[in-house]
């Protein structure tokens, strides 16, 4: 058996990636916010008709919307190309302490289609604690003939 042993400044940079990770790992799976609710509705449509998803963010007691932030949804796909979107990036609408988002759509086959985006969106807290984050937006739209 052969014992390797690192010098001190690698072995330093192995564990700083190794702990990265690990929070990394952490904050994938706990996805719920502090600051947030998302709230993704799936669709169901017949093959060549429009429709639109909605996808609401709804920020919690304490914090407030970044209205001045271009908050959007972007990077919208298919998974198997069965779903075109109206539009590459779509802006939020604010109503009532709250971000809409209108997704058009319009299904080319029958069949369920998984879609997915990036929400990017603006909030503030407080008086000194303002992000800007993204967040995966994922659904299912059913198409129907």
């Amino acid at each position: 058996m052969r014992t390797f042993v690192l010098p001190r400044r690698r072995a330093f940079a192995v564990t700083a990636a190794g702990l990265t990770a690990m929070a990394f790992a952490t904050a994938s799976a706990a996805e719920e916010s502090a600051a947030y609710v998302v709230d993704v509705s799936d669709v169901t449509v017949k093959v060549g008709e429009p429709a639109v998803m909605l996808a609401t963010l709804r920020v919690r007691d304490g914090y407030r919307i970044l209205s001045a932030y271009n908050n959007r949804v972007i990077r919208l796909s298919s998974y198997d190309d069965g779903i075109v979107f109206e539009q590459d990036m779509v802006p939020a609408k604010v109503e009532d302490r709250a971000l809409v988002f209108p997704v058009g759509l319009r299904a080319t086959k029958p069949g369920t289609h998984p879609i997915n985006g990036l929400l990017r969106v603006g909030y503030i807290h407080g008086t000194d604690e303002m992000a800007m984050v993204s967040m995966r937006l994922i659904a299912n739209v059913t198409a129907t003939e």
